[in-house]
């Protein structure tokens, strides 16, 4: 675990205070006695200390505010990032307005916007001041990889919200011309980013020697998380280009294969199996079972909870604040994704029982063992047995990280998975078939079919592998299958919103509408009013009322007060 001593908490203070509209006078007037920015960097331990800081801006299974944005919408827990998408919505409440396409106008302040700025101006600071940093030259460059890796990590997620935005590389006062510069062009900011995944893949330590070299340091950024992250950003920059007609696709899909096959190659990490429940590993990979690299090394990069930068304990209430309370709910568009245990989608399985469903447990018999890994059941453990009306809307609740022995205290500590190995499994079989039109059945066996493999406990008879004959004999089409693949595996772990604006397939799965079980009044409480019904199944919000505007929603609006501030910044995006 990422060991932190107070003065982290006093260097966070500092560095949080100086955001990019920092007054450098006042800095001036700190006295040298105190740990300022001017004495604190001596040692690498010092930029230790100071990376320590950065990680309290990982993802998160909980909601994020920034002070500088108050007011603006919060960003949610990441995965509830999916609710954005067609195969999430809300239980009651507000209808998401990024999924519906409700979004009008450009709001005032963006969470976002302020949020990956200040870790941007943090992690140029602890860069800059490397320089003078005293020491074994080693620790020193860790430390900067550290550092550039979670500037790379805030730049793309900006990016792939807003575009072009403006590229910081030092820390601004006041008077610098660059507080009002331009945005910067989509590409030159990747660049920026592979160059600093670059940089921190070749300084950082490979995941094995966290835990052999200066105690147990599980939680820190390795080389392994620097290359799946840029296999990440390689593949969604490869198909954003590929399927908008521009760019230079083929450079970033190499970028995505070369990265994901590295990572493949070193042998560094494996797919998580629980040795007492094999045939449940995927559900018990997000459970407390084997939150250390050294019993689970599917993980790559986790947000780590429970001992925090003070030493003392950092839980949160995803269990029951989101999951319980249904911020985040599965729809009828993720279940009818789920292949049955023929390798077939509905439609064509001879397994398909949609038209004689006699209960709502009916679609879960001879399917796809992750689903139900990943939505629970009627009669499944929630507390008390979970029943379908218990959410009001679609009845389908996530399983992902909920812990029944969680759920009396409120509180949780099981941490979040931000880059784990089945992701880059998935990035190397869909770059591999971006840039050549095919995969071929040894590649699907690596990636695809060794995913399967573990969802079936190595039973192949439960879920037959993907091969090319396979896909030809039962007219699949191959990058269809990939996506859902992708779908079903990463499910309510935030990507599948971020998959569609990739693909430039938002513009027909969103405006669909969202629809949950097949209605079956004798499981709902006596009492219970009926829900609206489209051809027997619940409805949550109709089509008529989802939209999704081409020419604008594959980027956000920038925030109207950054556009009032800085008149450089030009125009907002097309459409806001």
């Amino acid at each position: 675990m990422i060991r932190r001593k107070k003065n982290s908490v006093l260097l966070g203070i500092f560095l949080l205070s100086v955001s990019i509209w920092g007054c450098k006078n006042e800095l001036d007037q700190i006295a040298q006695t105190s740990v300022t920015d001017q004495n604190f960097w001596k040692t690498p331990n010092d930029l230790a200390l100071g990376c320590n800081y950065l990680y309290t801006f990982l993802p998160a299974l909980a909601a994020v505010t920034d002070a500088a944005a108050s007011g603006a919408t919060p960003i949610p827990p990441y995965p509830v990032q999916d609710v954005y998408s067609d195969i999430g919505s809300v239980a009651s409440g507000t209808l998401n307005e990024i999924s519906d396409g409700s979004r009008s106008t450009a709001p005032a302040m963006s969470t976002e916007w302020t949020y990956y700025y200040r870790l941007i101006r943090a992690a140029n600071n602890i860069i800059e001041k490397a320089a003078g940093v005293t020491g074994d030259a080693s620790a020193i460059n860790r430390y900067r990889g550290e550092a550039r890796f979670f500037r790379a990590f805030a730049y793309f997620e900006l990016t792939k919200r807003f575009g072009d935005v403006p590229l910081l590389v030092k820390t601004l006062t006041t008077d610098d011309p660059q507080l009002f510069g331009t945005r910067t062009a989509r590409e030159t900011i990747i660049d920026s980013v592979y160059a600093d995944l670059d940089f921190s893949a070749k300084y950082c330590p490979q995941p094995d020697l966290l835990t052999t070299t200066s105690g147990n340091e599980y939680g820190r950024i390795t080389r392994s998380a620097a290359l799946a992250f840029k296999s990440r950003v390689g593949l969604f920059e490869g198909t954003r280009q590929k399927y908008t007609n521009m760019g230079t696709p083929a450079k970033h899909l190499q970028i995505a294969l070369d990265a994901s096959n590295t990572v493949i190659t070193e042998g560094k990490h494996s797919l998580f199996s629980y040795a007492p429940r094999k045939d449940s590993s995927f559900f018990y990979l997000f459970q407390y079972a084997g939150e250390t690299y050294t019993a689970n090394k599917e993980v790559i990069l986790a947000r780590l909870y429970g001992q925090n930068i003070t030493n003392s304990i950092s839980p949160h209430s995803y269990g029951r604040g989101v999951i319980e309370q249904g911020a985040l709910v599965a729809t009828r568009a993720y279940m009818d994704m789920v292949l049955f245990k023929d390798g077939l989608p509905a439609g064509k399985s001879a397994f398909d029982s949609t038209a004689i469903q006699t209960s709502t447990l009916t679609e879960y018999r001879n399917r796809d063992p992750r689903l139900g890994m990943t939505i629970f059941r009627k009669g499944d453990y929630y507390g008390s047995s979970f029943t379908p009306y218990f959410i009001p809307t679609t009845a389908y609740r996530i399983k992902k990280y909920y812990i029944a022995a969680d759920w009396v205290a409120g509180n949780s500590y099981v941490d979040f998975m931000v880059l784990r190995y089945g992701e880059v499994l998935l990035n190397y079989a869909e770059a591999t078939f971006e840039l050549n039109g095919s995969i071929s059945d040894a590649d699907l066996n690596k990636t695809v079919n060794a995913l399967r493999n573990r969802a079936t406990n190595n039973q192949s008879t439960l879920l037959p592998p993907l091969t090319n004959a396979f896909a030809s004999a039962n007219g699949l089409d191959m990058k269809t299958e990939l996506r859902r693949e992708r779908t079903v595996e990463l499910a309510y772990e935030g990507f599948r919103y971020w998959d569609l604006i990739r693909w430039k397939t938002a513009e027909t799965a969103l405006p669909q509408a969202l629809i949950g079980p097949k209605y079956f009044p004798k499981e709902y409480a006596t009492g219970t009013a009926a829900p609206a019904l489209q051809d027997g199944y619940v409805l949550y919000e109709a089509a008529a009322k989802r939209t999704f505007n081409i020419s604008r929603d594959y980027l956000w609006p920038l925030p109207v007060n950054e556009l009032g501030l800085n008149p450089n910044l030009g125009k907002n995006n097309p459409g806001w």
